[in-house]
């Protein structure tokens, strides 16, 4: 929705040359830390419009003859069961899907390295399944004073001990199911030993946001910086990069801190450092292809209210705290943006405040709002979502795309049969029982074909929606915010 922004195709052509480019400058081996998600980055796709969510995947595709992967996992995580929030998973299993999804675009998967492995026996039981599934394993050990103990760390005990990872291919893109993985370790690891080899092997880091070629205080910083408060990550000034060119560009506090301990190790390992600061390591060029910066600052201003309200609901959840909250306000003071820039809120509010229950809105494509209430049959959500198809599609609002006679045994089986308290038809069960409408209402396969349209949609509910509902709203596309609140006074809430 909106004025499209970023130049894709433009991103594919300058990021695949800017890595070959790279390449080249090393023995025709380079390891390259990635960053982010590579099949699904949907938050660049929110603040970069134009940005598609597989962008990173096609432009590996482009080097697919010159790429292989290596994943990282960490021992921990293996042993904690760590999850992936936004898919649901853990760790170990996301590497099955990472697998799959890698070879599925064509692309060699050449290894796994369990990182910090002391041991655990859980990851000696992922080890053995991989192994039964013919994926060639590798164990990294854990370091003493790792990362400041250079001496040590870039040594016969230190990288050493590590497995070598015999690689093929020019380009190893070294990845992970999420932070905190050992990418940066392993790709190290990995020069030590072509280095002991005479391979003159190089590292580049790639990392989408911060944008180094943007201002510090650019809302798409700052959209990140909203992203990751949970971490403790802060834009800053790359102090290296401004003493060594004059230059002011942007980096994120880790990468800054790092660095000179990165430097040490490069010198030790490679005789010298061929960087000077950690923007001279990105091979980021994001920057160049936004074509509208005014559109660009008005999605990462969006975003930044979105991770607000992400926010505030996870505290009312429990599952974050006061400090998070007052980060996020801190984010919108600095970006000068404030809820009033969703008009979804105000409408959803003043429908609720009417009605008394909860309410819900979704703002079309072509800025028209549309809202709806609960009612005996359909939640607020299911209604919005009902409204919203008969506004695509050109329908009156008086025309029933369910019959009530149809909606009422569904709910008989939801409460008599399945146990559930609440009869009011769920988002996806409205669809499914509209898909079943379809067969024979002209009008309900008219809304019907309209679904594709809400794909990048926003969105507003004045309570806290079931995880069903929430579920449905992500794989529809359309960007959900929540008022931090519930629907009933109850402690326990499904």
């Amino acid at each position: 929705m909106g004025r499209q922004g970023f130049d894709n195709e433009l991103y594919l052509e300058l990021q695949s040359a800017h890595i070959r480019e790279r390449i080249g400058q090393f023995d025709n081996k380079l390891y390259l830390e990635f960053g982010g998600k590579l099949f699904d980055d949907y938050h660049a796709s929110r603040v970069l419009p134009g940005f598609q969510p597989d962008s990173k995947i096609r432009m590996l595709k482009a080097l697919a003859d010159k790429a292989e992967i290596l994943i990282a996992i960490c021992a921990s995580d293996i042993e904690k069961n760590k999850v992936r929030g936004d898919l649901g998973i853990t760790y170990d299993v996301d590497v099955l899907r990472l697998i799959d999804a890698f070879r599925g675009q064509g692309l060699l998967v050449s290894g796994v390295v369990v990182t910090q492995y002391a041991g655990q026996p859980a990851a000696d039981a992922f080890k053995r399944r991989m192994e039964l599934l013919d994926m060639r394993v590798y164990l990294h050990y854990p370091i003493q004073g790792y990362p400041n103990n250079i001496p040590l760390i870039v040594s016969d005990e230190g990288y050493g001990k590590n497995d070598y990872i015999q690689t093929t291919h020019p380009l190893v893109v070294v990845t992970a199911p999420g932070p905190g993985s050992g990418k940066m370790a392993v790709c190290l690891s990995q020069l030590y030993h072509e280095h002991k080899r005479g391979i003159k092997a190089g590292y580049a880091k790639f990392e989408t946001f911060p944008i180094w070629n943007l201002p510090l205080q650019h809302p798409v910083n700052l959209a990140y910086e909203a992203a990751t408060a949970d971490l403790g990550d802060v834009n800053m000034i790359d102090p290296f990069h401004l003493a060594a060119y004059k230059e002011t560009t942007v980096n994120y506090n880790r990468d800054v801190e790092i660095f000179p301990v990165l430097s040490a190790t490069f010198e030790r390992i490679m005789g010298q450092c061929l960087y000077k600061s950690p923007t001279d390591m990105g091979v980021n060029m994001v920057g160049r292809c936004i074509v509208d910066d005014e559109a660009v600052q008005a999605a990462a201003r969006q975003e930044i209210i979105r991770r607000y309200y992400t926010a505030l609901c996870d505290r009312r959840t429990g599952q974050a705290e006061d400090e998070l909250v007052y980060k996020l306000e801190l984010i919108m003071q600095q970006a000068k943006v404030d809820p009033s820039i969703r008009p979804v809120i105000a409408a959803s509010e003043a429908v609720a405040e009417e009605t008394g229950n909860p309410a819900a809105a979704i703002q079309l494509p072509d800025g028209r709002v549309v809202t709806g209430k609960t009612t005996g049959l359909l939640g607020a959500a299911s209604a919005t979502l009902l409204n919203a198809l008969k506004e695509l599609a050109g329908i009156g609002h008086e025309a029933h795309l369910i019959s009530p006679q149809a909606i009422e045994p569904i709910q008989t089986v939801k409460v008599r049969h399945l146990g559930s308290a609440n009869p009011r038809l769920h988002s996806d069960e409205t669809l499914i029982a509209l898909a079943i409408s379809a067969s024979a209402d002209p009008l309900a396969a008219r809304a019907l074909e309209q679904l594709s349209a809400l794909r990048g949609c926003e969105a507003h509910s004045t309570v806290i929606l079931s995880p069903v509902d929430t579920g449905t709203c992500a794989r529809l596309g359309l960007r959900l915010t929540c008022t931090p609140q519930y629907e009933t006074n109850k402690l326990y809430h499904k």
